[in-house]
């Protein structure tokens, strides 16, 4: 006898389609969201465009591991609630197709999909975290290079300014420049030009604005009065800012892989808050990842609606649950990288209430006749359309003017 029966594989077809289309979706939206946020700040520090994709791909990670697990409810409880609406889960039933048999493919994706987001929040995402803090430093610091904005003052490293007039041909056509430079040995230069452009040279601190047509006025202690120049061409040799190294990985929990954690969670060098604060974030992955094997119960418990009755209730409270059950995790985490209650306790206690509510609902609609957990929320959810309808209505009432 095969494993996938052909209902099996029914059943799986149908989780496939709201699955997949769940975490694109998500991802999308999520990403539209951010990428408003880092084209704005890419542009008010001056960075490439080119940086907002690269940080865009370096925030998936961390939307995913929240999408996989909403992708696994919806995609179960879409296809449940499409078996019960077209009756087709009654005649399974009737053919002595349990609940428990019907969730051999469910638990086939929770299984897969829980080993994909241990992945993600335990490999992938602590090196993207750090990756996108990276980029961030560099943005301010301009170490992805100095973006002089046309019409403002732009100063490069501390004693050198500048400012464009009008900027053409992507950058490398610039007139109406104003520099203002000073030495270290007390030497000041001011040059202004009618054009100019910038020039590379092997020494990667140094780079050559090449300026047309203009004068250059320098002064110094030596000097009784300031020196005029015109000139026709003039080099001006202009020092880069140094920049400092980006942090080493691991200055925060959340760029520390899973061994990372367990290895400084338990270190003898490590103080007691390292240690601490170690613990809080391996416990805090740990139940995002042990939460995917209980989603299924959940997903089918939801997605049987009463008898007579086509409302989509348990859509919208799966969702919420699971983003409340998220939140509760980092608040609790949060509490207990302070020290002021155990990993342990603080983070798998909610675990636990969790299961045992979904255990309660799955069991009541498995194992009770008639049993429906969501029953009561959607009579009056039923009850509160009603009454809007009803007082919409009269609204439209009062409003006519009689001919």
């Amino acid at each position: 006898m095969r494993f996938l029966t052909l209902i099996d594989r029914y059943i799986a077809r149908l989780i496939v389609v709201p699955l997949v289309s769940t975490l694109v979706l998500a991802a999308m939206l999520l990403l539209l969201d951010k990428m408003l946020k880092l084209f704005d700040f890419v542009v008010r520090e001056g960075g490439p465009v080119s940086v907002v994709w690269k940080m865009l791909a370096n925030t998936l990670p961390e939307y995913m591991s929240l999408g996989v697990p909403i992708g696994l409810m919806l995609g179960t409880l879409l296809a449940f609630r499409r078996l019960a609406m077209s009756s087709e889960l009654d005649v399974l039933r009737a053919l002595g197709w349990g609940y428990g048999r019907l969730l051999r493919v469910p638990y086939m994706f929770a299984f897969v999909l829980a080993l994909v987001n241990l992945g993600i929040v335990g490999f992938v995402e602590p090196y993207s975290q750090y990756a996108y803090e990276g980029l961030r430093y560099e943005l301010r610091s301009g170490a992805l290079g100095a973006s002089i904005k046309v019409g403002e003052f732009t100063k490069l490293g501390k004693k050198d300014t500048m400012r464009i007039e009008h900027s053409q041909n992507g950058g490398r056509d610039l007139s109406g420049i104003f520099v203002h430079t000073e030495g270290e040995d007390g030497k000041v230069s001011a040059v202004t030009a009618e054009s100019g452009s910038f020039f590379g040279t092997d020494d990667p601190d140094t780079i050559i604005f090449r300026l047309h047509k203009g004068v250059l006025v320098s002064n110094a202690p030596g000097f009784k009065t300031p020196r005029v120049l015109t000139f026709t061409s003039q080099d001006l040799p202009i020092a880069l800012p140094k920049i400092d190294n980006f942090r080493q990985r691991g200055i925060k929990n959340e760029e520390l892989t899973v061994p990372e954690l367990v290895r400084t969670g338990h270190s003898g060098t490590a103080t007691d808050a390292e240690r601490i604060q170690s613990r809080a974030e391996f416990h805090f992955r740990m139940v995002e990842v042990a939460i995917m094997f209980l989603l299924p119960l959940l997903s089918v418990a939801l997605a049987v609606p009463p008898k007579r009755s086509s409302s989509a209730l348990g859509v919208f409270l799966s969702i919420v649950m699971v983003v409340t059950y998220h939140k509760i995790n980092q608040y609790a985490a949060a509490v207990a990288a302070l020290g002021k209650i155990n990993p342990i306790i603080a983070l798998w206690t909610p675990f636990l209430l969790f299961s045992l509510l979904i255990w309660w609902m799955y069991h009541t609609l498995a194992h009770k006749p008639g049993g429906q957990p969501i029953g009561a929320l959607e009579r009056v959810a039923a009850k509160v359309g009603a009454a809007i309808r009803r007082w919409a209505r009269l609204g439209q009432q009062r409003i006519q003017v009689p001919a």
